[in-house]
């Protein structure tokens, strides 16, 4: 007997992250000592007081049986306290917080729940690989909408033509943007909950990198605006803010009606998150209620200090005021991938082709910063000394 997969795993993934990660097998087999700053996992471990919540949490052996598929209501109640804390927004846990393993699971899962085959999804261009991977699952017809420099990566909503924003089920959108380090303001967030009323729209937004902002800047969530709990959803994630990435805890806040179509297909095909994690979620949140932990004092260190020396080996990039990548125009006569697998095989850094999340990529490498300050000097350094010889 034999398999293949089926037609809809031939549609997953970008067959550029595969490309890329086959180059790194290369060139580490080679003993080249590679900085990797591809993929955008946190190097940081959580703070001592989430270990210890885990810890604890683990020896308690009424833990261990199946958990809620929605979560428990300690954690989502703690959610409804931080997104108060946060943002000022009052969300009723029972009805409008979904405990996720991940965002990425929400965001792979919620098409399914929302859609049927054949309809129509507005997703980013660029935008994070499972957008438009979890249309393919759902079958459900993507219209990518273009993100571009003269506009700050922001979409022209007046653009989508009349007949996709009528047909179409919901409009993705990710700000601060990852790959794009793009952010929005509340006057962008208002026109949108107001697009989306007009055209009977739901407004999916990921607000994964809400922590992770510099300069003073502090990202909104569009809960903040008046009447988008009728027409929105949001994802958050603890992964990134929390150094949590391998924990998979994330929950999804808003519409009443969006939160219950998922959770009723997740009560199908899971049981939720581990009950021990949950408890670090609820460690990670209250303490960033009681002391304001954040992250981005790190990555704006780290933002200053990579773009302070790539600017120095004359590679000039704009500071971005959010997330951890760099999303950074390439120079004239390269394709994305061409100077990412030169840049690997030549100075021993790993980026992101920006082709590898749409086709609107092209022109861009995405770098993430997840190594300590030490090694992102080291690859600007190697970075500068390769284009020297290219020039």
């Amino acid at each position: 007997m034999k398999l293949s997969g089926s037609k809809r795993l031939s549609q997953l993934g970008s067959a550029i992250f595969s490309e890329v990660a086959e180059w790194k097998r290369e060139v580490m087999n080679q003993g080249v000592d590679v900085i990797d700053l591809g993929i955008g996992s946190p190097d940081l471990p959580p703070s001592e007081r989430i270990i210890e919540a885990i810890t604890q949490a683990v020896r308690n052996p009424s833990l261990y049986g199946y958990p809620s598929s929605e979560g428990s209501l300690t954690f989502r109640e703690t959610v409804a306290r931080w997104y108060q804390y946060r943002f000022g927004v009052e969300l009723d846990p029972t009805s409008e917080i979904l405990t996720l393993m991940g965002s990425q699971d929400g965001l792979a899962h919620l098409a399914l729940s929302l859609c049927d085959p054949g309809d129509i999804a507005i997703v980013p261009d660029p935008g994070y690989p499972i957008y438009s991977a979890s249309l393919v699952l759902a079958g459900v017809e993507p219209y990518l909408l273009p993100l571009r420099a003269e506009n700050d990566f922001l979409p022209k909503l007046e653009d989508i033509p009349a007949d996709v924003a009528a047909k179409a089920k919901f409009i993705l959108l990710n700000y601060p943007s990852n790959p794009l380090s793009a952010v929005a303001d509340r006057a962008f967030f208002e026109h949108l909950v107001a697009y989306a009323k007009k055209q009977d729209l739901l407004v999916i937004h990921d607000l994964a990198y809400s922590e992770m902002a510099f300069d003073g800047y502090r990202p909104m969530s569009i809960l903040e605006v008046d009447g988008a709990k009728e027409v929105a959803v949001e994802f958050h994630s603890l992964s990134k803010s929390f150094n949590m990435a391998g924990c998979r805890i994330a929950f999804l806040t808003g519409n009443a009606d969006a939160v219950k179509a998922l959770k009723t297909l997740k009560s199908n095909i899971d049981y939720g998150v581990f009950q021990a994690i949950q408890a670090a979620g609820v460690a990670a949140l209250e303490e960033d209620m009681e002391s304001d932990h954040s992250v981005a004092g790190v990555y704006e260190r780290r933002r200053n200090v990579f773009l302070e020396a790539l600017a120095q080996e004359g590679w000039n990039i704009t500071p971005p005021k959010a997330t951890m990548f760099i999303w950074a125009p390439i120079p004239r006569g390269w394709t994305s991938r061409q100077i990412s697998r030169e840049m690997l095989y030549h100075a021993g850094v790993v980026a992101i082709p920006g082709d590898a999340f749409g086709a609107e990529g092209e022109g861009f490498v995405r770098i993430a910063l997840v190594q300590e300050e030490s090694r992102l000097l080291e690859a600007a350094k190697r970075i500068g000394k390769w284009l020297r010889t290219i020039e």
